[in-house]
């Protein structure tokens, strides 16, 4: 089984379903019995989300989406490592998904913590230390252009993350190349519950 639609159809269907969520109107989608069932045996979703594990940040709610439409990987402040190349690459490689969303959030506890580590010289203990580190380029590439609001770094920090999935993988940068996948960053708003793009790779 595989995927069909655009990119572009793919990111108009979750803009879709985030508009519903926006105005209150959520559909709850696919989230029935007959559904569970369908998808015993097989998956076919039509976007990956690749988001902060940050507990408001549940894809399926603000896209309003149900069982199977999304692949979902989340870490804290969207950080790469293997674990999430290897799970990106599946759902591009393997189950053809045409769509990598990158989601951050305004006020993001991870950006804030290294923006923290960069103007005190202070790291975190344990393997936050490890997460602040990946997220610190981000803050010095913002500050470089004057962005020092904490908001301003989370969108930078969804820009970079789209530009290292290319950088770091074959296969998505691949997929992005052949016009079979895009790759977006996403800025959701905690208050409005709206997603907002701020980044593009490959046509959408």
């Amino acid at each position: 089984m595989t995927n069909r639609i655009s990119p572009y159809d793919a990111w108009q269907r979750l803009l879709e379903g985030n508009e519903r969520f926006v105005t209150g109107d959520s559909k709850h989608p696919n989230q029935n019995a007959s559904r569970r069932s369908e998808l015993v045996h097989a998956q076919n979703p039509f976007a990956v989300i690749f988001g902060c594990a940050d507990s408001r940040l549940a894809a399926e709610i603000i896209f309003d989406v149900g069982l199977g439409d999304v692949f979902v990987v989340r870490t804290a402040g969207h950080v790469i490592d293997d674990a999430v190349l290897g799970s990106l690459e599946y759902a591009v490689s393997v189950l053809h998904v045409p769509l990598i969303v990158v989601l951050g959030h305004d006020n993001c506890g991870a950006v804030t913590a290294a923006k923290e580590a960069v103007e005190t010289a202070e790291v975190p203990h344990g393997h936050i230390r490890d997460l602040v580190e990946r997220i610190t380029p981000s803050v010095l590439s913002a500050l470089r252009e004057h962005k020092t609001d904490i908001n301003d770094m989370v969108v930078e920090h969804a820009k970079q993350t789209v530009r290292r999935l290319l950088d770091s993988s074959r296969t998505i940068y691949d997929a992005v190349d052949n016009y079979s996948a895009a790759v977006v960053g996403v800025a959701y708003r905690l208050d409005e519950g709206r997603a907002q793009l701020v980044s593009t790779s490959g046509v959408l």
